[in-house]
């Protein structure tokens, strides 16, 4: 049975959902004022992207959605969340690091 997915394009995808989660919090973050935490911010965004971005993938290739591939996304979400709300702030720790050598 062949695969449904190109693992080598998903981990690009959840590498490039990173980025624009980070992005896309970063310049909300602004304009919310602190009036939504930002580790919510970073979920909502990161789920939303994620999920928009499952249902393109599942559209342009011509994959039957299934509940568990919905609930694999969603985890996907949670993974790609994470990454935004503490990969961000060890990159910037890595590059204050880097500079102050």
């Amino acid at each position: 049975m062949e695969s449904a997915l190109n693992w080598s394009m998903v981990v690009s995808i959840i590498g490039v959902l990173v980025v624009l989660a980070n992005i896309v919090v970063q310049v909300l973050k602004k304009l919310t004022w602190d009036r939504l935490p930002t580790n919510v911010l970073a979920v909502v965004v990161s789920m939303i992207l994620t999920l928009v971005t499952f249902f393109a993938y599942c559209q342009i290739n011509a994959i039957a959605v299934v509940w568990y591939m919905v609930a694999a996304a969603v985890v996907m979400g949670f993974m790609v969340s994470y990454a935004a709300m503490f990969g961000y702030d060890k990159l910037m720790e890595a590059i204050g690091k880097a500079g102050k050598q």
